[in-house]
């Protein structure tokens, strides 16, 4: 058994047991990587274990050295999931070894490992965000029914105010954008390129697709970006217009949103990441899906300690105060350069 590194010839080989595996998510697929590196600019290092001939485990990961996080190796940076997987324990004493290797032979601070399973790894752990995970009936109407009355109240809200809602591709991506960088503007984060989602729609146009509210003069308040892979559609981008509040055409997304995944024929709904009682947390929660732990592990260097890259540390409360009162059209140009550097 030895562990070797992702080569063209071997790639039809990794999806297949990406495909396989209980546990293999979308962005393990190459096409992923290959997302991650046109798109973002980040270098892939993908391991994979051979047993002879035969997969017994894989290890993606990126290497994310930059001014804004310093030397990291991330598996996987931008999304929720990531991680090794493998078929038997040698297959994971291998790469455990091989994440050592990497982060020396590439002098980095910590390897951030995205994960959903507890106690999967011999490193320090971070347990801040979770997800939740709604089960799926065959038809939309029972769904409904089984909703609270006030939540049922809620989506009807933007109904009556003649908002209505679209699914579709490319076609929708401009839509989606505007309610995104501005959004993203309102919250002090610097904003994705609107390239890293067409990017993502023309390389995976089966699995990826948007869904976008309207007022009744047909102007975006509200939209997400969805991806599918196997039994479970996850949102791993939504927004909504601030000033549009009081309607809650966010109410009607989710709604739009979880029907098309019954109509697809997805099994469950993943509604992304949040911070523990958070107000995202707050607005998924009421849904009805099971809490879902996420654990992000960290192989560190000797003497590091656990990175904190995120809003929550109070040493980016400025820059997030100075960042919302910027003008959009000037955010919008600075903040693909950044973001692509924030994990």
């Amino acid at each position: 058994m030895e562990i070797v590194s992702l080569t063209a010839e071997r790639v039809s080989r990794w999806n297949a047991y990406v495909d396989a595996h209980p546990q293999g998510r979308i962005y393990h697929r190459t096409e992923w990587m290959n997302i991650t590196e046109r798109a973002f600019g980040k270098k892939p290092l993908y391991r994979l274990v051979l047993d002879g001939e035969q997969i017994t485990g894989i290890l993606p990961v990126i290497r994310f050295h930059t001014f804004l996080v310093g030397k990291q190796l991330i598996s996987l940076p931008y999304v929720n999931y990531g991680g090794p997987l493998w078929s038997n324990e040698q297959a994971k004493d291998l790469i455990l070894q091989e994440i050592e290797n990497l982060r020396i032979a590439t002098a980095s601070e910590a390897v951030e490992i995205r994960y959903d399973q507890p106690d999967a790894f011999p490193f320090a752990v971070k347990t801040s965000k979770v997800t939740f995970l709604l089960d799926l009936p065959d038809d939309a109407e029972v769904l409904w029914k089984g909703f609270k009355a006030k939540l049922r109240s809620q989506i009807r809200r933007p109904i009556k105010e003649e908002m209505y809602a679209k699914s579709g591709g490319l076609e929708l991506l401009d839509d989606f954008y505007y309610v995104f960088c501005r959004n993203m503007r309102h919250l002090g984060t610097p904003v994705y390129g609107k390239n890293i989602f067409r990017t993502i729609l023309q390389t995976l146009p089966e699995r990826a697709f948007l869904t976008a509210v309207y007022t009744r003069d047909h102007k975006p308040v509200a939209a997400a970006f969805l991806l599918g892979y196997k039994d479970t559609l996850e949102i791993p981008w939504a927004s909504s217009l601030r000033k549009y509040n009081r309607f809650s055409p966010n109410m009607l997304l989710y709604w739009e949103v979880l029907k098309q995944a019954i109509e697809k024929g997805y099994r469950v709904f993943d509604f992304g990441r949040g911070t523990k009682e958070g107000g995202t947390y707050r607005f998924k929660k009421q849904w009805g899906g099971r809490e879902v732990q996420l654990y992000w592990y960290y192989a560190l260097a000797p003497g590091e300690s656990l990175p904190e890259v995120n809003k929550e540390n109070p040493k980016y409360q400025l820059a997030i105060k100075i960042w919302q009162k910027l003008p959009l059209w000037f955010t919008n140009t600075l903040g693909p350069g950044i973001v692509k550097n924030l994990p």
